[in-house]
Protein backbone atom coordinates (compact mmCIF):
# COMPACT_ATOMS: atom_id res chain seq x y z
CA UNK A 1 0.00 0.00 0.00
CA UNK A 2 1.05 3.89 -0.53
CA UNK A 3 -0.52 6.25 1.28
CA UNK A 4 -0.66 10.05 0.12
CA UNK A 5 -2.25 12.85 2.10
CA UNK A 6 -3.38 16.47 0.89
CA UNK A 7 -5.27 18.94 2.90
CA UNK A 8 -8.27 20.80 1.62
CA UNK A 9 -10.27 23.24 3.25
CA UNK A 10 -9.07 21.43 6.70
CA UNK A 11 -10.00 18.38 5.48
CA UNK A 12 -7.30 15.49 5.00
CA UNK A 13 -7.32 13.57 1.85
CA UNK A 14 -5.87 10.09 1.93
CA UNK A 15 -5.31 8.09 -1.71
CA UNK A 16 -4.57 4.98 -0.91
CA UNK A 17 -2.98 2.83 -3.70
CA UNK A 18 -2.33 -1.00 -4.10
CA UNK A 19 -3.33 -3.15 -1.64
CA UNK A 20 -5.69 -2.37 2.10
CA UNK A 21 -4.58 -6.02 4.04
CA UNK A 22 -3.42 -7.31 7.38
CA UNK A 23 0.25 -6.17 6.22
CA UNK A 24 -1.01 -2.30 5.68
CA UNK A 25 -3.68 -1.56 7.82
CA UNK A 26 -1.76 -0.96 10.66
CA UNK A 27 -0.02 1.56 8.65
CA UNK A 28 -2.71 3.38 7.73
CA UNK A 29 -4.53 3.00 10.97
CA UNK A 30 -1.68 4.15 13.22
CA UNK A 31 -1.77 7.13 10.44
CA UNK A 32 -4.98 8.15 11.03
CA UNK A 33 -5.02 7.82 14.67
CA UNK A 34 -2.06 10.30 14.80
CA UNK A 35 -3.91 12.89 12.95
CA UNK A 36 -7.20 12.71 15.00
CA UNK A 37 -4.98 13.09 17.77
CA UNK A 38 -3.39 16.27 16.18
CA UNK A 39 -7.10 17.72 15.63
CA UNK A 40 -7.60 16.11 12.40
CA UNK A 41 -11.36 15.13 12.04
CA UNK A 42 -12.85 15.36 8.78
CA UNK A 43 -11.09 12.63 6.28
CA UNK A 44 -12.14 11.81 2.37
CA UNK A 45 -10.07 8.30 1.61
CA UNK A 46 -9.88 8.27 -2.07
CA UNK A 47 -10.17 4.52 -3.63
CA UNK A 48 -9.02 5.31 -6.84
CA UNK A 49 -6.21 3.44 -6.64
CA UNK A 50 -7.10 0.95 -4.25
CA UNK A 51 -6.94 -2.63 -5.68
CA UNK A 52 -7.76 -4.66 -3.20
CA UNK A 53 -9.31 -4.55 0.09
CA UNK A 54 -9.58 -7.38 2.93
CA UNK A 55 -11.40 -7.46 6.22
CA UNK A 56 -8.52 -6.07 7.82
CA UNK A 57 -8.71 -2.96 5.90
CA UNK A 58 -12.50 -2.82 6.53
CA UNK A 59 -12.23 -3.20 10.11
CA UNK A 60 -9.29 0.17 9.97
CA UNK A 61 -12.32 1.98 8.20
CA UNK A 62 -15.29 0.96 10.46
CA UNK A 63 -12.89 1.56 13.51
CA UNK A 64 -12.30 5.29 12.17
CA UNK A 65 -15.68 6.07 11.66
CA UNK A 66 -16.34 4.75 15.06
CA UNK A 67 -13.82 7.44 16.72
CA UNK A 68 -15.19 10.28 14.15
CA UNK A 69 -18.67 10.07 15.66
CA UNK A 70 -16.89 10.85 18.81
CA UNK A 71 -15.33 14.07 18.10
CA UNK A 72 -17.99 15.28 15.62
CA UNK A 73 -16.01 14.60 12.39
CA UNK A 74 -16.55 13.07 9.16
CA UNK A 75 -15.34 10.00 6.74
CA UNK A 76 -16.29 10.42 3.18
CA UNK A 77 -14.99 7.62 0.69
CA UNK A 78 -14.38 8.40 -2.64
CA UNK A 79 -13.33 7.38 -6.57
CA UNK A 80 -14.34 4.04 -5.45
CA UNK A 81 -13.76 0.99 -8.34
CA UNK A 82 -16.96 -0.88 -8.56
CA UNK A 83 -14.92 -4.71 -7.27
CA UNK A 84 -14.04 -2.68 -4.53
CA UNK A 85 -17.52 -0.71 -3.81
CA UNK A 86 -18.78 -4.69 -4.01
CA UNK A 87 -16.90 -5.69 -1.20
CA UNK A 88 -18.38 -2.66 1.26
CA UNK A 89 -22.06 -3.28 -0.04
CA UNK A 90 -21.81 -7.15 1.16
CA UNK A 91 -20.29 -6.21 4.08
CA UNK A 92 -22.72 -4.03 4.42
CA UNK A 93 -20.73 -1.12 5.06
CA UNK A 94 -22.12 1.64 2.62
CA UNK A 95 -25.46 1.99 5.01
CA UNK A 96 -22.73 4.25 7.19
CA UNK A 97 -20.39 5.00 5.44
CA UNK A 98 -20.76 7.92 2.60
CA UNK A 99 -19.02 6.63 -0.99
CA UNK A 100 -19.52 9.04 -3.73
CA UNK A 101 -18.09 9.29 -7.25
CA UNK A 102 -15.69 12.06 -6.85
CA UNK A 103 -13.14 14.12 -4.58
CA UNK A 104 -15.25 16.99 -5.17
CA UNK A 105 -18.44 15.18 -4.19
CA UNK A 106 -16.59 14.15 -1.30
CA UNK A 107 -15.78 18.11 -0.35
CA UNK A 108 -19.36 18.02 -0.84
CA UNK A 109 -20.36 16.22 1.90
CA UNK A 110 -18.08 18.04 4.65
Amino acid sequence: MELTETVEDKVTILAISGRLDSNSSTELESHIFDKIENSANHFIIDCANLDYITSAGLRVLNKTAKKLRTTQGKLVLCTMADYVKEVFEIAGFDRFLPIVPSREDALAKM
